[in-house]
């Protein structure tokens, strides 16, 4: 095992009194000879997802196998190409994914779609949560741009977070519940949009296949008959989607475990072990289980 898998790059070269440079030079030989070819034989269950690199809409793709919550796969982009050398080599190796999880986002689930045609694709539950508190978050602020009485712009203005958090978070002691209860009380569509987000948390809790199929789809209803023009949206694109929300009862795995290792990622890249060195930076990535040393 070496030091650094305990220590950063910083701790060993004051240390041993010697540079930067040469420390990570001596690393990325050895994570090189580690990761040389990483064995994908056993993979049955993966997670894909991305990051951002650098402002202006840079990412980089990882996998996760999560079974042994190893990442075994990163690459540049969040394009079809980002995927295509680890599915090539999967269809090689013979070995044939039982279930992904992943986002929405279409790339993504088109390299699935041609490589994998017959594998299911679970649609993660916190993605998709987390798009819909982004809509939630628009309507608010649409709220608040048409209403012309200024107690009530002040009364919306403050609610954003009490909006998007579970009610059963809410801070008795701040009066949260009762603050956003007013707010919600001077506006039908935001009172709306916020008992249907606090409604399609119960999808996950559905028995079986069949009963999420009707949970949604009365859903989905609601929703459009709402006249919200993003809850609208919304509902549209989940129904354009249910079948990666319907193999979850079936496959239920998500890209929780990759979230968490994405912000050790994070923390890798603010600590900017080699950034720069864009081959470095993924072996580090892939040796995130190893380190022992603080993440955070």
């Amino acid at each position: 095992m070496s030091l650094l898998d305990y220590m950063t790059i910083q701790d060993i070269s004051s240390i041993l009194h010697t540079s930067w440079g040469l420390v990570k030079d001596i690393d990325k030989a050895s994570l090189g000879r580690r990761y040389k070819s990483i064995d994908i034989k056993n993979v049955r269950y993966i997670a894909i997802d991305e990051f951002s690199v650098k402002r202006g809409h840079k990412y980089m793709t990882v996998v996760m196998d999560l079974e042994t919550r190893r990442i075994i796969y990163v690459n540049e982009g969040r394009t079809i190409e980002s995927l295509r050398p680890l599915f090539k080599r999967f269809i090689r190796l013979g070995v044939t994914p039982k279930a992904i999880a992943m986002d929405m986002w279409p790339a993504y689930i088109s390299a699935v779609t041609d490589y994998f045609p017959g594998t299911p694709i679970v649609f993660d539950r916190f993605h998709i949560e987390g798009n819909l508190n982004k809509t939630i978050s628009n309507i608010r602020k649409a709220v608040f741009r048409d209403e012309t009485d200024l107690n009530k712009r002040k009364l919306i203005k403050g609610t954003r977070w009490l909006l998007l958090k579970n009610n059963q978070n809410l801070n008795e002691g701040k009066s949260e519940k009762e603050k956003l209860e007013l707010a919600l009380d001077i506006n039908k569509p935001l009172a709306t949009a916020y008992y249907l987000k606090e409604d399609l948390k119960q999808f996950w809790s559905q028995g079986n296949i069949e009963e999420a199929k009707k949970f949604l789809g009365s859903w989905a209803a609601k929703a459009i008959a709402s006249g919200i023009t993003l809850m609208k949206k919304f509902a549209h694109s989940l129904l354009g989607h249910r079948t990666g929300l319907f193999s979850w009862f079936e496959n239920k795995i998500s890209t929780g475990p990759l979230e968490g290792m994405n912000n050790k990622i994070k923390v890798l890249k603010r600590k900017a072990y080699g950034y720069r060195d864009m081959e470095y930076f993924k072996l580090k990535i892939y040796n995130l289980h190893h380190a022992k040393y603080p993440l955070s």
